[in-house]
């Protein structure tokens, strides 16, 4: 396993590779909002052998550079991955993606089908049923949460954060992980950066065309997300010809830390497709 930074467009962008090259396409990870490439550790290591792994921190989040002036929409990030993947030498791949990561990875499957050879989406943004209505809070008081102390700030995100795991005990770890690249003054302005760009108008506008893909696809949901209910997993798996869909019990909206041997049979299986 290696990981290094790619400089895309004057931001660099952190990634590792796993696994190993083989007959295989690779796999692509793409984590969601407030997390990174941490969340998928525990996946990694149980997707089949012969498939080049690569684990992406999105812009502004985990190593990755912070976005500064750069845009960090759903389209930015899915513009950005398709140019990590050229500078890689990827021309295409199996996309699987989690919470916003999965609006990304639904994006790149509509709008540029030839890159995504099969498509996977683990508790993931869909249509306009998010952000949820926390976020939706929290952005309309931005006049106000912009100011907040740091140190308050990551202490609200914190207890947020662990709301979304079936057993909160075992996100501890992670979620420190996840808050480190909200510290301090400029992390807090970043996270602010974050909020403001999550929109359900992109992902509103991929609905119909999601009817039309043709990429094999797999679906994974925590049974118990307190944040994107199972009902939209459904809807997903609905509306997307074909799709397999997995609903995991005991699992909340972690389901890559929570379920990983379930998330790794379902790519398993995807992959095998």
């Amino acid at each position: 396993m290696r990981g290094e930074f790619l400089d895309l467009d004057g931001a660099r962008v952190y990634y590792y590779a796993a696994g190993s090259r083989g007959s295989g396409e690779p796999v692509v990870l793409l984590h969601g909002f407030p997390t990174c490439g941490h969340l998928w550790a525990d996946v990694v290591p149980l997707l089949p052998a012969g498939h080049r792994v690569v684990v992406v921190d999105l812009l502004g989040f985990g190593r990755s550079d912070r976005p500064g002036t750069h845009p960090v929409t759903l389209r930015a990030h899915a513009e950005r991955t398709l140019a990590l993947l050229d500078a890689l030498g990827i021309n295409y791949a199996c996309v699987a993606g989690h919470d916003t990561g999965g609006g990304v990875a639904q994006l790149l499957a509509v709008r540029w089908p030839h890159r995504v050879s099969r498509l996977a989406l683990v508790d993931s943004v869909a249509y306009d049923c998010w952000p949820t209505r926390e976020v939706k809070l929290a952005r309309a008081m931005l006049p106000l949460t912009r100011h907040l102390p740091p140190g308050l700030l990551l202490s609200i995100l914190r207890r947020d954060l662990a709301r979304g795991y079936d057993d909160a005990t075992r996100g501890t770890r992670s979620i420190e992980k996840f808050l480190r690249s909200f510290a301090g003054d400029e992390g807090r302005d970043a996270f602010m950066g974050h909020l403001r760009a999550l929109d359900a108008a992109e992902t509103t506008a991929l609905a119909p065309a999601l009817r039309t893909l043709v990429q094999p696809t797999a679906i994974v949901w925590g049974a118990n997300d307190p944040f994107l209910p199972v009902k939209l997993g459904r809807r997903l798996a609905a509306d997307i010809p074909g799709a397999a869909l997995d609903v995991v019990e005991g699992a909340g909206h972690f389901t890559p830390e929570e379920a990983p041997t379930r998330v790794a049979a379902a790519l398993t299986q995807l992959l095998a497709r």
